[in-house]
């Protein structure tokens, strides 16, 4: 489910946590390493165009952020984060959905403002979903650098006029082909991560939806139909149940719900 993670940034963060154990440490990321392979390659199905074009009037969708963002995983554009969200909200909407993905594969948080760059300076998208941080936690970046990019790259969407709803970093716990205690680390660090980019979203006027909480369940009781080939990245279902978990806070965000879920938190006035 974790973006381009580096299992040799793992090793790297437990060793240099536990000094000692560093042998140990740097098995187990070379056994997990060997169990999960890189069948996926580093493209993710292109799948941008207008969904659901025959209802009309399309809205601005745009994806920043790392692969689960682009939708390594998946093997029909359809069915990558951003095919689902945008038939998803379209078909909340009754409205067609212009999808663009500015995520790249393997992006840290510190990406955003070069995805950012690389639109068009006339683009004002309607909406931007945000979902980065895992290879920060592995790439052992600190906490107060990593949450400084998001909130800049907030600011930047909101003056081209867009909402913005960012999806927390997801609960490396989750990773089965990682063992412990290399494991146990990945998830303190990454919620640790995680809290902290909700409350700089919400801060900054952006929704923030905790993955780790709404999404993170599923992939840790079904990891084989919630995890692609590689045990590592979304499978269709992983991206359908996180597209789920996203979007009441993207229909918020548009004005389309008063109220949001447990997981999900609002801009502060």
């Amino acid at each position: 489910m974790f973006a381009g993670i580096a299992l040799v940034g793992l090793g790297g963060l437990l060793a240099g946590a536990l000094g000692g154990a560093w042998l140990l440490l740097s098995r187990q990321a070379a056994t997990a390493r060997r169990l999960i392979g890189t069948p996926l390659g580093e493209q993710a199905p292109a799948a941008d165009r207008v969904w659901k074009k025959s209802y009309g009037d399309p809205l601005d969708l745009l994806l920043l952020g790392d692969s689960i963002a682009a939708g390594l995983g998946a093997e029909r554009r359809k069915d990558t984060l951003g095919g689902r969200l945008a038939r998803g909200l379209a078909r909340s909407l009754r409205r067609a959905v212009r999808l663009r993905t500015a995520a790249v594969v393997g992006a840290e948080s510190s990406a955003l403002g070069a995805q950012i760059e690389a639109l068009p300076d006339d683009y004002a998208p309607d909406l931007a979903v945000i979902v980065v941080g895992g290879n920060d936690v592995t790439h052992r970046v600190p906490v107060a650098t990593s949450v400084e990019h998001p909130q800049v790259a907030i600011a930047r969407l909101r003056e081209r006029g867009a909402e913005v709803v960012v999806g927390t970093c997801p609960d490396l716990g989750a990773l089965r082909p990682v063992p412990q205690p290399l494991r146990g680390l990945g998830s303190r660090m990454s919620r640790q991560l995680a809290a902290a980019q909700a409350v700089a979203a919400v801060r900054c006027g952006a929704h923030a939806v905790s993955l780790a909480d709404v999404v993170g369940p599923f992939f840790i009781t079904n990891p084989e139909e919630m995890f692609s080939l590689d045990r590592f990245h979304p499978s269709a279902l992983g991206y359908k149940r996180t597209a789920k978990a996203l979007l009441p806070s993207m229909l918020t965000a548009l004005g389309e719900r008063d109220e949001v879920p447990f997981g999900h938190r609002s801009p502060l006035s």
